[in-house]
């Protein structure tokens, strides 16, 4: 077999940034420089097991050789400790560790033309992130914007997101809805990381999706792009069935905004869904929804990605067809993320 570098661009649809305190530290505008780390409330579980697991990915040399190793041609980066956003409830001061981070990963992909990014969001100030939006792609040349899943409130099915949805719309910039594996509503009565991880990112994930199709999101801006990622793709048939069946019942008094079968929604060309290399059900979901939805993500440099093979578990897969393995490892991600 060819190698996969060789046949196919491959575009690493969710990728990470480390993004520690000292980092951002330069970049947070005063009065909130001052104040004392850490900038955004962390979890005291040892996610690493000691430094045995993942990668530092902190330096750019590293994470190039790293991409080199996995034969990524180029990168999305997406928050680590920025996917906490929602754990800080100050909203100025939310907002303002949102700007600091997209200034700072915007000058860190200046370093090479292979790694992009997307700008990290204020949950609590959707007309915030509405104008941060617009500065990040604009101004920083950031590919999209993120919405962290958890560890706040907010349903991203509510009108008070119709601004950032209308300006991500008027763009044509894509947003994504990511989690991080904790502070999942119901995780307390764990006391286990395995506990708390297994359930931390689908669920999120999940609530915030339906609440977005249920509230009419995809019908009120039909040329919105919306990718729903790190939870896998082998849930979507049972997602798009349930969601179905709920609303030939209570759709009409319900979501009366959710004009059409959630199924119709969730396989059209607004929406884009990450999966893992490794996953069972990968060719049966494409079989069923398509490969035009599905996009490669390496999740590097977490502790819990594949290492060191990843894309190529995926083009090294006899159930999938050449054209699935191009639009799955590469194409997908270029026309979301609207790379060249």
């Amino acid at each position: 077999m060819d190698r996969m570098k060789d046949v196919i661009e491959v575009i690493d649809s969710d990728a990470h940034a480390r993004d520690h305190d000292e980092l951002i530290q330069p970049y947070l505008a005063e009065p909130f420089r001052s104040r004392r780390p850490p900038y955004i409330p962390r979890e005291t579980y040892d996610r690493s097991l000691g430094g045995t697991l993942g990668h530092s990915g902190v330096k750019h040399e590293e994470r190039l050789a790293a991409m080199d190793k996995q034969e990524i041609a180029t990168a999305v980066l997406y928050p680590t400790a920025g996917l906490g956003i929602g754990r800080v409830r100050e909203p100025a001061y939310a907002a303002a560790l949102c700007r600091a981070y997209d200034d700072y990963i915007a000058d860190y992909c200046k370093v090479s033309p292979r790694l992009k990014a997307v700008a990290n969001l204020p949950i609590y100030s959707p007309d915030e992130a509405a104008k941060e939006l617009n500065r990040a792609v604009t101004k920083l040349g950031l590919c999209g914007g993120m919405l962290a899943a958890q560890a706040h409130s907010k349903n991203f099915g509510n009108p008070e997101f119709y601004p950032l949805y209308e300006e991500a719309q008027r763009l044509g910039a894509p947003l994504a809805i990511h989690a991080f594996g904790g502070d999942e509503a119901g995780s307390e009565i764990f006391d286990q990381f395995i506990c708390i991880h297994t359930t931390g990112h689908p669920f999120p994930v999940l609530r915030q999706l339906t609440g977005m199709i249920f509230g009419g999101i995809p019908e009120l801006f039909p040329k919105l792009k919306l990718a729903y990622l790190e939870i896998g793709c082998g849930w979507l048939p049972y997602w798009m069935e349930r969601m179905d069946e709920e609303w030939e019942k209570r759709g009409k008094v319900e979501a009366p905004l959710c004009k059409k079968r959630p199924s119709e929604y969730l396989s059209s060309e607004q929406f884009y869904y990450g999966c893992e290399p490794e996953e069972k059900t990968l060719g049966y979901v494409v079989g069923e929804i398509g490969s035009e939805r599905f996009m490669y993500a390496s999740d590097y440099p977490h502790w819990d990605m594949s290492w060191p093979e990843s894309g190529v578990l995926i083009w090294q897969r006899e159930e999938l067809s050449l054209e699935a393995k191009r639009n799955i490892l590469g194409e997908n991600a270029r026309r979301f993320y609207n790379l060249s």
